[in-house]
């Protein structure tokens, strides 16, 4: 749809300046006081004119990341593609804006559904005060095409669980977290633990650090117990875990050795 658009809309500038150059070159002048300015100056102008307005709109409306920034939706080839991990590598602005928010291009590394790892980039509409939150490293889902994957949309479905499975079975593939701490986390009891101890093995995967937490976890009673809990982080989000913070956990009553830890994706 968007290319019968903008096929249209170039026929059309096409045509109007072909029909105004036609009048101007092709204009024979009606009598002694004409002197020829009527073969350019006339109503031949409207067409032209109406042209360098409409043409721009159209291949600015029909571009990359335009329209989801009105509708706040994928666009319709993407609303339905797979649902990818994209790590961002790098953004720039494109030069465009609407409404003074500039369009950037986010170059990704993509993580399919089936495990590959695949480049590509997304072209979308940033308000100003979010530009600082794109950051090389930072997570964000995407669709995909599968049999396209030079180009990716970043999701704006709004459907949370769907990025959260995604994000589950990468962490999952990568040895980051296992079937039976997800269950931990989508069943158990959610409370808060302090942190106790720390302490760095020295074990990485995938570029994240193994880290070994003592933490001390209070009951929905008030009561406390204490658990090792370990789990793999980005070195940027070590501080997040540091002696005193405070992390949001969960765990089952029946087994209080075992506890999940709760960081946010990009902490």
């Amino acid at each position: 749809m968007k290319s019968i658009a903008r096929w249209l809309a170039a026929a059309f500038g096409v045509l109007s300046v072909g029909y105004y150059l036609w009048h101007g070159l092709t204009y024979t002048p009606s009598g002694p006081f004409d002197d020829g300015v009527l073969a350019w100056v006339g109503p031949q102008m409207a067409l032209p004119i109406i042209a360098l307005t409409v043409v721009p709109i159209v291949f600015a409306f029909s571009g990359d990341g335009i329209m989801q920034a009105f509708n706040g939706a994928n666009s319709s080839a993407f609303r339905n593609g797979r649902i990818g991990i994209g790590t961002i590598k790098s953004f720039r602005q494109t030069g465009l804006t609407v409404n003074d928010q500039p369009q950037v291009r986010i170059e990704f590394s993509v993580e399919g559904m089936d495990g590959k790892i695949f480049d590509s980039a997304a072209k979308m509409i940033v308000p100003l005060t979010e530009l600082a939150l794109l950051q090389p490293g930072v997570v964000l889902p995407v669709r995909y095409l599968p049999d396209r994957t030079d180009k990716v949309e970043v999701d704006r479905s709004g459907d949370p669980a769907a990025a959260q499975r995604a994000m589950n079975e990468s962490m999952i593939r990568k040895g980051f977290t296992t079937r039976g701490k997800l269950d931990i986390a989508a069943r158990g009891i959610a409370t808060q633990a302090v942190v106790q101890s720390l302490s760095v093995p020295g074990e990485i995967r995938d570029g994240h650090t193994k880290i070994e937490l003592g933490l001390a976890v209070t009951r929905p009673n008030g009561t406390t117990f204490s658990t090792r809990a370990e789990k793999f982080l980005p070195p940027a989000a070590i501080a997040n875990v540091q002696v005193g913070r405070i992390l949001r956990v969960h765990y089952l009553p029946e087994n209080e050795q075992e506890v999940v830890i709760a960081l946010p994706v990009n902490a």
